[in-house]
């Protein structure tokens, strides 16, 4: 089975590099040699000697990558195929290739059954994923690490120049990543040191509304034991509203140290300064926006929104035995987050103008250290192949929030043309100082029992200890989160599997975890979860299928017969369908697809304000969908597409509120004069569509108008 699989992976890859002028006398000559040598050993015993083959062409950069293996689902090295959970790997070439400079973008128009819900206020980086939504419910990960979000706030990454690929776990994590995660997880993993080979680029980007950029990118082996890598981007943009400046800093660099034969060392940072621009919405007319303000700023002049985020690891891999690998990361991140903003704009439609309420000023202040080891451990019991993978995860974490609570003032401006005005004085003051202390155990295992038949289990136990000053007091959470799945293999290129697991989720934000929590427990979520992974058309085309059902309980709810009480009721679940295919129709023309048919509710959900069970969350669509085409028109140029869909959704509880569906159009062209320049025009938002991604009842955050941009690429 092993020596079919490597023969069909090899005989795409093959095909992936089919040129549009020769890729039928140069497909059957390299299946021909593939045949002869693999398939006769004993014409390689008579010292048959080939003529080298040499297949250049197109690279789609697309693809479900159901065989290539990903530290998305296990911490095994499995691939999607052989993981029974929703596996998906996007590379950086496919985000490169679409035009995708922001990782948030990347990740809503390529994952499956993804929609983005990003603000100024959460980092600009909330997801929906399966029914349920926001940073508690889809965990954040960047190489590995789990972010912990500040007062409902994850800021880093966001520049998609230095990210080598992004993997995604659909339903729940915990029992990877620890409390959190029920709706999934996505892993941000950046390039590093390359021992084999060099890398050396440069991209100079130039577009609309004034986006400039430049971009550097190297790496490769100094020597026999040391390789590195380096990339770094500056962008910046006049923004297509009014007083909306945006820049940004991006740089990732490694070294690597292979100390002996058994033992590698690598160190790494990683920075961002963001000014990601201080557009808080814009506020409606009648539940709708007047297409006259679309390019307006309600916000104050001297407004500010910047982000400062530093990741510093030090990771050792060391095999002792063969079958033994041993890993261990020891890192330390800091953010500096800062708002000075007003955020509430309210028309009023008696006096035609808008009010502007609370002006917000906050500062975060998250410090975070930690070690991660585990041993992978390969044994043959029975003779059934047999992979074991335990270990321990341990961190503190620091935060701070000050602020000018209860953010006071308000103004009014004039409806088509707010004048800006200024903040104006304000007092700061600490409103959340905590120190959280986080440590778990960890084993995963996959036992191989025959050729058709693995089974894939987990086990974590999480314990956080919340220290918080000013009101002081001590709040200790512990959770056991744990799955169990099994892949079944009728033919070769066919997977079935079937899953259970049980998971956690805090309650709001253990950062930054009040008084009135402080004797609240973990919500307790499971999944049952059955799926299909398949290749077809001779390697070219791959497909999945999922169905899940996900149950989350203790929930937090105000008390009906007493509001400022605090209570964990009711449950909330979704269930739901997933499914992505990707297929070359002809070695120049390749299509990806993907979609998802959600039904999250509130099945049980009473609140002071009312009873809200058999309502859908907010910010959860019933549907998502993406779907991209690639076509290679011509010797040097390839001509792309894509469409990006998000159905309506409630914008409150009581489900009295909503946001309408859109779908965003993208296209680009790529004209590649020589094999190591390219020239990429990308069109984002073709059609000019008018849709908000946030926002609730009284104002909503739009989307960018149409933009281009044009990317000048070089490797050398």
């Amino acid at each position: 089975m092993r020596h079919q699989s490597a023969f069909r992976s090899t005989r795409r890859r093959a095909q992936d590099n089919i040129s549009a002028h020769a890729h039928i006398r140069n497909r059957s000559a390299a299946l021909l040699a593939l045949l002869i040598g693999t398939a006769s050993p004993a014409a390689a015993q008579d010292d048959l000697v080939l003529d080298t083959i040499t297949v250049e062409g197109l690279s789609f950069g697309a693809g479900l990558d159901i065989q290539t293996p990903s530290t998305a689902g296990s911490r095994l090295g499995l691939s999607s195929f052989d993981t029974p959970a929703s596996v998906q790997v996007i590379g950086a070439q496919t985000i490169r290739q679409r035009g995708q400079r922001d990782v948030n973008q990347a990740i809503a128009q390529n994952g499956t059954g993804i929609s983005f819900h990003g603000s100024p206020g959460n980092g600009g980086t909330s997801f929906s994923m399966r029914g349920f939504n926001g940073h508690a419910s889809v965990t954040r990960l960047y190489d590995g690490t789990r972010l912990y979000p500040g007062s409902g706030t994850i800021t880093f990454p966001f520049d998609s120049w230095s990210v080598e690929r992004i993997e995604i776990l659909s339903g729940p994590a915990s029992v990877l990543y620890g409390e959190g995660g029920v709706g999934g997880a996505i892993n941000i993993i950046p390039k590093r040191p390359l021992t084999d080979r060099s890398r050396n680029e440069i991209r100079a980007t130039v577009g609309t509304d004034g986006q400039r950029g430049l971009a550097f990118g190297s790496a490769g082996p100094i020597n026999e034991v040391l390789a590195y890598s380096f990339d770094v981007n500056g962008a910046a943009a006049d923004g297509w509203l009014d007083r909306n400046d945006t820049s940004s800093l991006s740089l990732s660099a490694a070294l690597r140290w292979q100390a002996t034969e058994d033992l590698a060392l690598t160190l790494s940072h990683d920075y961002g300064d963001n000014r990601p621009g201080s557009y808080f919405g814009t506020p409606l007319v009648d539940g709708r926006i007047d297409e006259r303000v679309r390019d307006r700023n309600y916000n104050v002049g001297d407004d500010l929104v910047r982000f400062k985020d530093a990741y510093t690891q030090l990771r050792a891999e060391w095999t002792p035995a063969d079958n033994v690998t041993i890993r261990s990361n020891s890192y330390y991140l800091t953010s500096d987050r800062n708002w000075r903003n007003v955020e509430d704009y309210l028309y009023r439609p008696e006096t035609g103008d808008v009010l502007r309420q609370f002006y917000i000023a906050i500062n975060h202040d998250l410090e975070q250290i930690g070690n991660r080891t585990d041993a992978t451990i390969q044994t043959t019991p029975g003779g059934m192949e047999n992979t074991t993978t335990i270990g321990f995860d341990v961190n503190r974490i620091k935060f701070r929030n000050t602020n000018n609570s209860p953010y006071p003032g308000e103004s009014e401006v004039d409806f088509l043309n707010p004048q800006p005005g200024s903040f104006g004085p304000h007092d700061m003051a600490t409103t959340a100082d905590t120190t959280t202390d986080q440590y778990a155990l960890f084993i995963d295992n996959r036992l191989q029992i025959n050729d058709q038949w693995a089974l894939v289990g987990g086990l974590r136990y999480d314990n956080l200890r919340v220290s918080r000053v000013d009101p002081a007091f001590v709040h200790r959470l512990d959770s056991t989160s744990w799955r169990l799945g099994a892949v079944y293999n009728p033919v070769p290129d066919v997977a079935i599997y079937a899953q259970y697991s049980r998971a956690a989720e805090p309650i709001g934000n253990v950062l930054s975890l009040s008084e009135s929590q402080a004797d609240l427990k973990l919500t307790k979520a499971r999944q049952q979860e059955v799926g299909i992974k398949f290749g077809f058309m001779d390697g070219r085309g791959d497909a999945t299928l999922a169905a899940y059902r996900i149950v989350k309980n203790d929930l937090l709810a105000r008390d009906p017969d007493d509001p400022n009480i605090t209570l964990q009721i009711g449950q909330q679940s979704a269930k739901g369908v997933e499914a992505a295919v990707g297929f070359e129709i002809t070695p120049t023309l390749r299509i990806d697809v993907n979609g998802a048919l959600i039904s999250p509710r509130y099945d049980d959900y009473l609140q002071s304000a009312g009873d809200y069970s058999g309502n859908r969350p907010p910010n959860t669509p019933r549907r998502v969908a993406n779907i991209w085409g690639s076509w290679a028109f011509a010797e040097g140029w390839v001509a792309r597409a894509g469409a990006h869909y998000v159905s309506e959704v409630f914008t409150n509880d009581a489900n009295t509120t909503t946001r309408p569906s859109y779908t965003v159009v993208n296209a680009g062209l790529q004209w590649k004069p020589r094999e190591n320049m390219s020239l990429d025009l990308n069109i984002h938002n073709l059609t000019d569509r008018l849709y908000a991604t946030s926002g609730g009842a009284t104002q909503w955050l739009l989307a960018p108008p149409r933009s281009a941009s044009l990317d000048f690429h070089v490797t050398f």
